[in-house]
């Protein structure tokens, strides 16, 4: 209890100032809200990949996705202890599997890019995975994809291309890295539309995290490298920072239409290029900056055309 008048005189004025707060927050427009959400999560996934890129000169790669899925499965333990063991019932053990092994090859694969490219190269080439995921939702999952998608999707991908700027000599290996990485993120994407359908997301949470945990292990395990106390601090800020930017992802779609709030993903080429430039003295090439504005018209286009059909279905 406070004990003068001034401790109260604080209390009250910092309620107030809560109050005031949340009165302002409740006028923001949900589709607002969603875009400040989103942008804190491409903000501070863009930091854990800078992380990774960092700890990542010396340390294996498996050793540091294992310590970040560790931490991810300490931060989610509470709930994961008030599933059990619910959590772990699914008849869909197949698909489980088969995308805990789509997830293995793109981390390894995606980071392992991103520790020998620049980060704004790596992240414009991650954002191939559109075309990819409309290539299988048409064959695999038998959507109806039209010239409204195809269009800006392949729009979107001659940007990718810009960036990689293929010679006769090939394409570099990490940005080819950087591809495979994008094809399995994109059947994460699919496994996950079809999971969705009959398991909880608390179930998918759950394999997912001790699948991933129990793959890197034996890898971790056997190239394993002693950290020094600062990487191993930056190796679990890593699990801490993804779980924040996996909240922040969760209300950025609570709030706003996924069609509104995408685009704002995008930012993540913007956050990538600014800390590549100020931390690890990177540069940004004309190509780089041509191919992620291609990048970002074709998903722009896409969400106006998503807009357009939206408003028609509800006047119809």
């Amino acid at each position: 209890m406070p004990e003068s008048l001034e401790s109260w005189k604080g209390l009250i004025g910092s309620r107030q100032v809560q109050s005031k707060t949340s009165q302002i927050w409740s006028r923001v427009p949900e589709n607002l809200k969603g875009c400040g959400w989103l942008l804190i999560a491409s903000l501070l996934f863009t930091i854990m990949t800078a992380a990774i890129k960092d700890v990542g000169q010396r340390i294996p790669v498996w050793e540091i996705l294992f310590v970040r899925q560790i931490c991810v499965i300490l931060i989610l333990s509470p709930r994961l202890i008030q599933s059990f063991p619910g959590a772990f019932k699914t008849k869909r053990l197949s698909l489980h599997g088969a995308r805990i092994f789509c997830s293995v090859c793109a981390m390894a694969t995606g980071f392992t890019a991103v520790i020998h490219m620049s980060l704004a190269d790596a992240t414009a080439i991650s954002f191939a995975r559109t075309l990819f995921i409309t290539l299988l939702a048409a064959f695999i999952l038998k959507e109806v994809v039209d010239h409204k998608r195809w269009g800006p999707t392949i729009f979107g991908f001659i940007g990718v291309l810009i960036v990689l700027h293929p010679s006769f000599d090939g394409i570099d290996f990490y940005a080819f890295l950087a591809i495979i990485s994008a094809v399995f993120v994109s059947f994460i994407m699919i496994l996950t539309r079809v999971l969705t359908k009959t398991e909880s997301p608390v179930t998918i949470m759950t394999y997912q995290s001790f699948g991933l945990a129990i793959a890197f292990a034996i890898p971790a395990y056997l190239y394993w490298e002693v950290p020094t106390v600062m990487e191993f601090v930056a190796m679990l800020l890593t699990g801490v920072v993804m779980s924040m930017a996996q909240y922040s992802n969760i209300q950025a779609y609570k709030h706003g239409e996924a069609s509104a709030v995408q685009p704002m993903e995008y930012s993540r080429l913007i956050f990538a290029g600014l800390i590549g430039i100020m931390f690890f003295q990177e540069s940004l090439d004309l190509l780089t900056v041509t191919g992620s504005l291609v990048i970002f018209a074709g998903a722009a286009y896409s969400v106006k055309e998503m807009k357009r059909d939206q408003r028609n279905v509800t006047d119809e």
